[in-house]
């Protein structure tokens, strides 16, 4: 064959071709600028956000294991550390599991129920590394990492619960309450104050991080539980004093480190509205401590550690509901007003009533939360340095929506944990014999000790 004539062949064979694919072609540019738009339209996780989110539930972790365990633990005799410590891992591994199973699915599944987010996310059911969760703004984030930042909150809120009741409660049944009281409790106000179809959050209710959900939450369990178990043996006669205010310290240091996680990642992006609530924390938190120091000099003469470190986690709460709304001024005064108001329910009010709350979780975590809900009302106002109001809502309207929260939050709390404190007290049993008590819950439950003479 000829050059000119295989030269020929060849010309008819691409004519040939470029009409069989000539629909195909066309189908494809035709096709091409619909599939862009769907690219286009699809969310896509912004990376540093996704970064942020990360760093800081791994800081959330942090505030448990090991800040909240070494708090508590050196709050409480030598001979109850181990039980301290141990109740703060299981509670939280234990909360954990609950939450990937189902927990997620009750507070955030996305149910139209007011008070329930349903079952449709049971064991993760729909959650695939390409899902997405909404911020506060256009952007998303992975839902695995939302999953996990929530994850952390459901389990250090039931292990602040335990510096209540410690030194005196079976292991067991520190451990099934907080499962029981997570599941009733805990994902309900959750779903109710954070869920775009919750009964509090269609209240226009403000709580950036926490203040009922976790602090007012915790503190009432942490009331009830200490009044149902009742006093230490020898309370009020033998030396109950901390055996180890430096790691109490440590703790306290640690838990505020963590509180940066939780606070700024509950504005879920990294943006200006996360940099607001991490000076909130910083100066709130400092405020406090000063305020704390200097309520102890005038009353008995010396500050103390202890009432440096109450402080510090006194500041920590009351700033948590106002992080991301209140302006730095406002945090100040926060801060300030909220140490007096702690300080009074745990050295006078606690006496007075006689009830024994081993870690004051009730006068610091219960009464700062409420002050901090209720405050946040107030210095949510622009005038005041906040963010200002919802179109149409006034100063006094938002504080009566707080308080409508704050009793919502009481009464479900209230009743759910004393009936679940019963429930458990008739499977269980909810106290260890005095002998265990007397010889201490480190070996009588574990058998091991903290510390070796």
């Amino acid at each position: 064959m000829s050059f000119a004539k295989l030269n020929s062949n060849l010309v008819r064979l691409g004519a040939a071709s470029a009409a069989l694919l000539a629909p195909v072609v066309a189908y494809a540019q035709e096709a091409a600028p619909a599939a862009a738009e769907a690219v286009a339209a699809a969310p896509v996780p912004d990376k540093g956000d996704t970064a942020f989110m990360f760093l800081c539930t791994i800081l959330v972790l942090f505030m448990l294991i090991p800040g909240l365990a070494l708090f508590y633990g050196g709050l409480v005799r030598a001979k109850n550390m181990l039980s301290v410590l141990m109740q703060c891992t299981v509670i939280g591994s234990t909360i954990m599991l609950a939450w990937v199973i189902y927990g997620y699915s009750f507070a955030f599944g996305g149910s139209e129920s007011a008070y329930f987010g349903g079952f449709a996310k049971l064991f993760l059911s729909g959650v695939t590394p390409d899902s997405t969760a909404a911020t506060f703004s256009d952007a998303v984030i992975p839902e695995y990492i939302f999953i996990m930042f929530q994850m952390t909150f459901a389990a250090i809120t039931p292990a602040l619960i335990v510096g209540a009741f410690a030194e005196r409660i079976k292991f067991s049944a520190s451990v099934l309450f907080c499962l029981l009281w997570v599941t009733f409790v805990y994902f309900p106000i959750a779903h109710m104050v954070w869920d775009a179809n919750g009964l509090i959050f269609g209240w226009g209710a403000l709580d950036f991080a926490g203040g009922t959900v976790v602090h007012i939450n915790a503190g009432v369990a942490g009331l009830i539980g200490a009044i149902m178990l009742g006093k230490r043996t020898g309370y009020g006669k033998d030396m109950m004093a901390p055996h180890s205010m430096t790691l109490t310290l440590v703790g306290a240091a640690m838990l505020w480190v963590g509180w940066f996680g939780f606070n700024a990642g509950s504005n879920l992006e990294a943006s200006g509205g996360a940099m607001l609530a991490t000076v909130n924390t910083f100066i709130a938190t400092a405020a406090a401590v000063v305020s704390w120091c200097l309520v102890e000099t005038f009353t008995r003469g010396k500050a103390s550690m202890l009432g440096a470190a109450s402080g510090m986690i006194s500041g920590l709460v009351a700033i948590t509901p106002a992080a991301g709304i209140a302006g730095p001024m406002g945090a100040i005064v926060m801060g300030l007003m909220v140490s007096p108001l702690c300080y009074f329910f745990v050295a006078v009010v606690k006496n007075k009533f006689g009830y024994d709350d081993t870690a004051d979780v009730f006068g610091v975590h219960g009464i700062g939360g409420l002050f901090g809900a209720i405050a946040t009302g107030v210095f949510a106002s622009a005038s005041l340095g906040g963010i200002g109001y919802a179109e149409g809502v006034t100063m006094g309207g938002q504080v009566m929506t707080q308080i409508y929260a704050v009793v919502v939050t009481l009464l479900w709390c209230g009743i759910g944990s004393f009936i679940l404190y019963k429930i458990v007290d008739m499977v269980v049993g909810l106290r260890v014999t005095v002998e265990a008590e007397r010889e201490g819950l480190d070996l009588a439950s574990h058998g091991e000790a903290a510390y070796h003479s």
